[in-house]
C-alpha cells in the first residue's frame, strides 16, 4: 500500500514541491520577509535579495512577483478561481473516511491513521510545513492540502 501512495505522490500536482532539493536557509527567509512589501494596486510582492556581483561584492537586488509567478514556478497547474480552503467539516469527514481513529475535534495527528496515509502526510508535512518539530500534528492548511490531494482537486 505504501508503494501506491508513493506513486500517487510522485504523480500529483505538488510532486515538484515534495521532491525539490533546494536548500533554504533561515537567514535568507528572514531577510526576504523583513524587506517584503505587498502593493495592493499592482497585486505584487516586492522584496530584496542579496546577490554577489561580478566584483564579488554583496548587493541587494529588488525582486517582484505575484501569485501567478509562484504558480508557474511551482508548477501547481491551478488558477485564482480554485479554492484554497474547504470547510472544516469536509476535511474532518474525509479524514474519518481515511480511517482516522483519534478524537475528531482534537489535534489531528498522523499517528491515528494507517501506515500508507501516515506516510503521505509525513511527506506533505516535511515538504510543505514551516515547522521545526511536532511533525505528528497537522495544522489546518496541511489538512486542506491532504484533503485536496486525496480528492484530486487543484
Amino acid at each position: 500500500m505504501v508503494e501506491v501512495i508513493a506513486k500517487f505522490l510522485r504523480e500529483n500536482k505538488i510532486a515538484k514541491e515534495l521532491t525539490d532539493k533546494t536548500i533554504v536557509y533561515e537567514s535568507h527567509v528572514r531577510r526576504f520577509w523583513n524587506s517584503a512589501r505587498y502593493e495592493e494596486k499592482e497585486k505584487m510582492i516586492y522584496s530584496a535579495v542579496r546577490k554577489r556581483d561580478e566584483n564579488g561584492q554583496d548587493v541587494d537586488l529588488e525582486i517582484k512577483f505575484n501569485v501567478g509567478d509562484l504558480r508557474r514556478v511551482l508548477e501547481l497547474g491551478d488558477s485564482d478561481n480554485d479554492p484554497t480552503i474547504i470547510p472544516e467539516h469536509l476535511c474532518k469527514g474525509l479524514w474519518c473516511r481515511m480511517g482516522f481513529t483519534g478524537h475528531i475535534n482534537g489535534k489531528m495527528g498522523k499517528t491515528m491513521l494507517c501506515h500508507s496515509y501516515k506516510f503521505m502526510i509525513h511527506c506533505v508535512v516535511h515538504a510543505l510545513s514551516h515547522r521545526k518539530g511536532a511533525y505528528d500534528e497537522t495544522s489546518d492548511y496541511i489538512m486542506n492540502i491532504i484533503t485536496f490531494l486525496v480528492l484530486n482537486r487543484p
